[in-house]
C-alpha cells in the first residue's frame, strides 16, 4: 500500500460519538485531515460539516467511500453496518478504522478480516484504551514486575438502568441485539476484554452466563463469567446494567504474586492504585482532549510508515469471540 505524508479521512456515521470523543482528532492530530463526513440525514450531515469546518458531506456511505479525495475511512455507525461498510471500503482500496465492538459478532469479524487479507487493506478498531496514559502505566508497572507474576484478574461493572423511565422508542440502540449484537455488555465489556488482551495476552477459554432479569429490553442485562489467558492468568467478571445508583461500580483488578493494580475502565480521569511492597500508591493521569486521538495518531503513523497501531482487526476479533462466548447461552436459549 502506498505511504502518504498526510491522510485524508472520511467518516461514515457522524453521531454523538464523533462530536468530542473521536471526530475532532482526525483534523487536529499531525499529518491528518478530515475531508468528508456522512450521515443518513442530509440535514444532520450538513450541520456537522458546517460546525466542524469539513469541506464535504454526504447522506450515502457509498458516495463517501468512492470520493477520490478520501484516502481512509472511519466507520462510526452502530455495529450492524460495520461489516458492510468496512468491506465496501476495503474493496475500494481504502484502509478502515472501525468503532468498537468490531462488528455484531465474531462471524462478521472473520468476514472483515478475510476481505482485509484479500485486498491488502488494513483494518483497525477503536479500542483506544490501548493508547491512554493510565492504561499504559498499568501495563508498564506489570511489565516492570511491580506486582510480581500476574495470577488473576477481576472485572466488575455495575450501572443503573436509564431504560426504566423510557419507552422502547426512546431506548438507545445498544439494547437491541439486531443492531448491537447483544446489550450494554457488548458495548462496555468489549473495552475491558480488549485491554486484558493487550496486557495479559489472548483469552483461550471462556465460560459465561447471561440473563435478562429486569425485563426492560430484549438484550441481556446481567452477565457473569470466567476465563483463562494464554499466559495462564485466570479471570472472573460480573456485569449488571439494572442496579441501584448506590451499587454502581467500575473496576479492573489485576492481582500478582507481590501486589495488585486496580483502575476504573470508564471513569475519566480515573485513579490507578498500585498496591506493592506494603504500600498503596495513587497515580492519576489525564486523558487527551479527544479520548480517541492517541490511537488515531497511531493509525495515521502506521499509514505513513512511521509506526504501528496496537489495536488491529485481528486483536479486536479475538475480543468479539470472547463476548460471543460469554452470552451465547442466553441467545441460544431464546432461539429454542
Amino acid at each position: 500500500m502506498k505511504k502518504l505524508d498526510t491522510i485524508n479521512w472520511g467518516i461514515i456515521g457522524v453521531g454523538d460519538v464523533t462530536e468530542v470523543k473521536s471526530g475532532p482528532a482526525f483534523y487536529k492530530i499531525k499529518h491528518s485531515n478530515l475531508v468528508a463526513v456522512m450521515r443518513r440525514s442530509a440535514e444532520k450531515a450538513a450541520d456537522y460539516a458546517k460546525r466542524h469546518n469539513i469541506p464535504k458531506w454526504y447522506s450515502n456511505g457509498s458516495d463517501l467511500i468512492n470520493d477520490s479525495n478520501v484516502e481512509a475511512v472511519y466507520i462510526a455507525t452502530p455495529p450492524n453496518s460495520h461489516a458492510s461498510y468496512a468491506i465496501e471500503a476495503m474493496r475500494a482500496g481504502k484502509p478502515v478504522y472501525v468503532e468498537k465492538p468490531m462488528a455484531r459478532n465474531y462471524a462478521e469479524c472473520r468476514k472483515m478480516l478475510k476481505v482485509s487479507e484479500e485486498t491488502g487493506m488494513p483494518i483497525w478498531v477503536a479500542y483506544y484504551r490501548r493508547a491512554l496514559p493510565a492504561f499504559l502505566k498499568a501495563k508498564e508497572l506489570i511489565e516492570a514486575d511491580e506486582i510480581g507474576k500476574p495470577l488473576m484478574v477481576n472485572l466488575k461493572l455495575y450501572k443503573q438502568a436509564e431504560e426504566r423511565n423510557q419507552t422502547k422508542e426512546e431506548m438507545h440502540w445498544h439494547v437491541f441485539p439486531e443492531i448491537s449484537g447483544a446489550g450494554h455488555f457488548f458495548d462496555l465489556a468489549s473495552h475491558q476484554f480488549d485491554y486484558l488482551d493487550f496486557v495479559l495476552g489472548k483469552v483461550t477459554d471462556v465460560k459465561g452466563n447471561a440473563s435478562n432479569l429486569a425485563g426492560l429490553y430484549p438484550a441481556e442485562d446481567t452477565v457473569s463469567g470466567t476465563w483463562k489467558h494464554e499466559s495462564g492468568v485466570v479471570g472472573s467478571g460480573s456485569w449488571s446494567f439494572v442496579i441501584d445508583k448506590n451499587s454502581e461500580k467500575d473496576e479492573i483488578e489485576i492481582i500478582g504474586e507481590k501486589g495488585k493494580i486496580t483502575l476504573p475502565c470508564f471513569s475519566s480521569p480515573g485513579t490507578l492504585k498500585l498496591y506493592s511492597n506494603g504500600r498503596e500508591t495513587d497515580i492519576k493521569l489525564d486523558n487527551p482532549e479527544h479520548i480517541s486521538q492517541n490511537l488515531v495518531q497511531q493509525v495515521v503513523n502506521e499509514l505513513r510508515g512511521v509506526g504501528s497501531c496496537s489495536s488491529t482487526g485481528i486483536s479486536a476479533a479475538r475480543t468479539s469471540w470472547v463476548l460471543d462466548e460469554m452470552v451465547k447461552n442466553y441467545y441460544s436459549n431464546k432461539l429454542q
